[in-house]
């Protein structure tokens, strides 16, 4: 979990901390107060677990400080700003936040996006985006609306065609490797890419397996003109809006350019992992 959110929570709980101290109560006493465990007192107060609302009402009840819900409410919407839990954000399935996605790109001129191990959702046909979709809901135990998922991704991709527009992709060869689904539905999406080429709005880039890297890419990440960076990890998404993170995020792009193809050259080094695939 990142450095910066383990401190906004401690700090979060460190002032949980203060209004129980306040309220003259031992954390035995506070639990008991609350009908808590005393051990979930003590993660929250050491930063050990995010509250929930419900959790942060009943603790300044219980410390007699009411009034005090709103800024603490305040304090978890800013560290759910920055990282929000896939769990959270899934919680009635993925159309909700394809439609999120819809509606960044729809607010941006330039995306500039980096892609390590999987093609990027921008470039994904149906039936490789329902094999993602599939597989993030089984992995994620989240509900599954893969098809109203797909259909939104599937809206999202008519940006591609907007003259106003301007999108940049770097693939790693690695990702034209991955096989998540069926010889066919992968050689279809080779195909995809191949074509993407062409497009006046799309410049896209293929980082070769024996290329010399600057900094070896170690996550795939999005950059919305110069407002924000959006990361994904396993268990949270990032968004990234500060300054400093949307430079950093701007000179890892910038150097791992440096070792992509592009034009006929990409072309080629797609079209010889799909030759891999035969007649599929």
């Amino acid at each position: 979990m990142s450095t910066d959110f383990q401190s906004g929570r401690e700090a979060l709980g460190a002032r949980l901390r203060e209004l129980r101290v306040e309220s003259g109560l031992s954390g035995k006493e506070f639990a008991e107060c609350v009908g808590w465990p005393p051990s979930k007192v003590s993660r929250l107060q050491g930063g050990k677990q995010t509250p929930s609302h419900a959790d942060l009402e009943a603790w300044a009840a219980a410390a007699g400080r009411p009034e005090a819900v709103g800024e603490l409410k305040a304090r978890v919407a800013g560290l759910e700003t920055t990282y929000r839990s896939w769990k959270r954000q899934l919680v009635q399935g993925h159309r909700a936040r394809q439609e999120q996605g819809i509606a960044e790109t729809a607010a941006t001129r330039l995306i500039r996006g980096v892609e390590v191990v999987r093609v990027p959702g921008l470039l994904q046909t149906p039936d490789y985006a329902r094999r993602v979709f599939e597989q993030a809901a089984e992995f994620r135990q989240t509900p599954r609306d893969v098809d109203a998922a797909v259909r939104a991704r599937v809206r999202r991709q008519e940006a591609l065609y907007d003259p106003d527009k301007r999108f940049e992709f770097v693939i790693h060869e690695t990702a034209l490797h991955a096989r998540t689904s069926p010889a066919a539905v992968h050689a279809a999406q080779l195909d995809r890419l191949m074509g993407v080429i062409g497009l006046d709005t799309v410049r896209l880039g293929i980082i070769p397996l024996g290329a010399q890297l600057r900094r070896a890419p170690s996550h795939g990440f999005w950059i919305y003109d110069r407002r924000l960076v959006i990361v994904e990890t396993i268990g949270t998404e990032m968004w990234l809006a500060d300054e400093a993170s949307v430079e950093l995020y701007e000179r890892s792009w910038d150097w791992l350019t440096e070792s992509a193809v592009h034009g006929e050259k990409a072309q080629r080094l797609i079209g010889r992992v799909r030759s891999l695939l035969g007649a599929a």
